[in-house]
């Protein structure tokens, strides 16, 4: 049994118009619900050891946020390629895992986000996965248990969301 972590960045400022997308910052709402995040990851006892992450501005920040109050317990790959990546593109990440790692958590954007997450899994008696296919909003966690022992043979639709967490739940 593999388990995968995703969490979505937090909320980011369009404070300045000329900005790209790549540089936009958090803005305070973000701040607040990333490091509020980290501190339900921290009651929670949750591990992981690995972390990849889209190099956006916002997704080094939420790191940043939720780091203030939860180790992340594991060094952050920044990859480039998970910057606003496809459900296909994250689905390869997934699949190229090492196979010594059992509970990698990625970071990054939607769409790809919600998508890989609809993608992976099957519906759920807690209705998991119906509130994601509604909207996978900034800030959301999520943790798909995959029923196998290798990410290369991960299969779509085989997985079970066993975690989800919207920071409006925390409110």
């Amino acid at each position: 049994m593999k388990r995968l972590a995703i969490l979505r960045h937090a909320k980011s400022s369009w404070d300045d118009p000329a900005l790209d997308d790549f540089n936009r910052p958090l803005n305070k709402r973000g701040w607040n619900a990333a490091r509020r995040m980290g501190g339900e990851l921290s009651d929670r006892g949750l591990s992981f050891d690995q972390v990849l992450a889209s190099t956006a501005v916002r997704v080094r920040e939420t790191i940043e946020g939720v780091s203030e109050k939860f180790d992340l317990g594991a060094s952050t790959e920044f990859d480039r390629g998970i910057y606003l990546a496809s459900e296909a593109t994250l689905f390869s990440r997934v699949r190229a895992l090492a196979e010594t790692t059992m509970a990698p958590l990625i970071v990054g954007h939607n769409p790809g986000l919600e998508r890989l997450l609809i993608g992976l899994t099957h519906n759920d008696s807690r209705g998991f996965r119906a509130r994601v296919a509604e909207g996978y909003p900034t800030a959301a966690f999520a943790i798909v248990e995959l029923p196998t022992d290798e990410w290369a043979q991960a299969e779509p639709g085989s997985g079970q969301l066993v975690e989800l967490i919207f920071p409006r739940d925390l409110d």
